[in-house]
């Protein structure tokens, strides 16, 4: 019984991975503990069990093998990339005021942030991805490691957007920000005026709601404001009424960053979020898997150029949350 009792602190974190968990034999019988509902007997445990542990150590080979191939590749991206030359201007058409209203103009600029100690060299396949499917203009903004502030690394993203859509001639852009990156471009989106720049922002694995993981880390300030319950997360919470920008947000149910999972989803009543469910990889695979690389595209791809919600089935009455409720298995 003592050991049982033990086990006890460990319920949430087993019925969230395995709803109807109520007996694993040999090890733990919660058949004779009263006062635990939601917990129905389950005979197919031992291979449920057996399926969990090959996908949690195929996402965890997998971490590593991408951890080893980025560190690799890390040096290539400290310096900032060399900015591409600009767009000559479109040629005039009678009756067309705007020549980039034309029906055959090109997609619109991307540009790729990355997360906390981390270069743009992470984007890399990303990046190939993109270029193969017509997207050319693609650019990575480096912010120095030492940035101590979201909002300080939001208003350099920001200034960066206005040289790209001036250097390009595009009156908007897409982002997709992966970690902090997602966090920083929701903060210039939200509460920098960003929402006029951003048609669609793409975050993979952002803390929307903050995390726990690594209490460690707090010595540096920008993990203090990746916490829940922060001024920045608080801040993020306020109204904003009117934001033009759609988010897609991409999360995994074995990232091993957020804490809890779900925080990676954007949860706020006056966004236009569509959040996606990744299942069987980790953390560092969101921006390098080839499967999430194919729904980033689509996301842009797909994107509403008028701004207008969507209601589906799942979606909160009176918000603007667009929850898609199927996600994506990569295992």
């Amino acid at each position: 019984m003592k050991v049982t009792r033990a086990l006890l602190p460990f319920l949430p974190l087993c019925q969230r991975l395995l709803p109807d968990m109520r007996t694993v034999p040999g090890i733990l019988n919660l058949s004779s503990l009263p006062n635990l509902p939601g917990l129905p007997g389950l005979p197919g445990l031992p291979g449920k069990l057996a399926g969990l542990s090959l996908t949690l150590l195929k996402a965890t080979a997998l971490e590593l093998a991408i951890l080893a191939g980025h560190l690799l590749l890390y040096p290539s991206g400290i310096a900032q990339e060399r900015r591409a030359t600009a767009r000559p201007a479109l040629p005039r058409v009678a009756g067309v005021e705007d020549p980039a209203q034309l029906p055959t103009k090109a997609p619109l600029p991307v540009v790729l942030l990355h997360g906390f100690i981390d270069n743009r060299s992470v984007f890399v396949l990303l990046r190939r991805s993109l270029a193969q499917h017509g997207r050319h203009r693609v650019e990575s903004l480096n912010y120095s490691p030492l940035t101590c502030d979201v909002r300080t690394a939001a208003e350099l993203l920001g200034r960066h957007i206005e040289e790209i859509c001036e250097r390009t001639g595009s009156a908007q852009v897409d982002v997709v920000g992966h970690s902090l990156g997602g966090l920083i471009a929701r903060y210039y989106v939200q509460r920098l005026g960003g929402d006029g720049r951003v048609r669609t922002l793409v975050t993979l694995g952002t803390p929307h709601s903050g995390t726990r993981v690594a209490p460690l880390a707090n010595a540096h300030p920008i993990v203090r404001q990746m916490r829940p319950g922060s001024e920045l997360i608080e801040e993020l919470s306020r109204p904003a009424p009117g934001c033009r920008t759609q988010f897609v947000s991409f999360w995994s149910d074995l990232d091993h960053l957020m804490d809890p999972l779900e925080s990676a989803c954007v949860d706020h009543p006056d966004l236009l979020v569509q959040n996606v469910r990744v299942t069987g990889i980790g953390h560092l695979a969101l921006p390098v898997h080839p499967a999430v690389a194919t729904g980033i595209r689509q996301a842009l791809d797909t994107a509403r150029t008028d701004g207008s919600a969507v209601a589906r089935t799942g979606s909160r009455a009176g918000t603007r949350t667009d929850t898609q409720a199927d996600g994506l298995t990569v295992a």
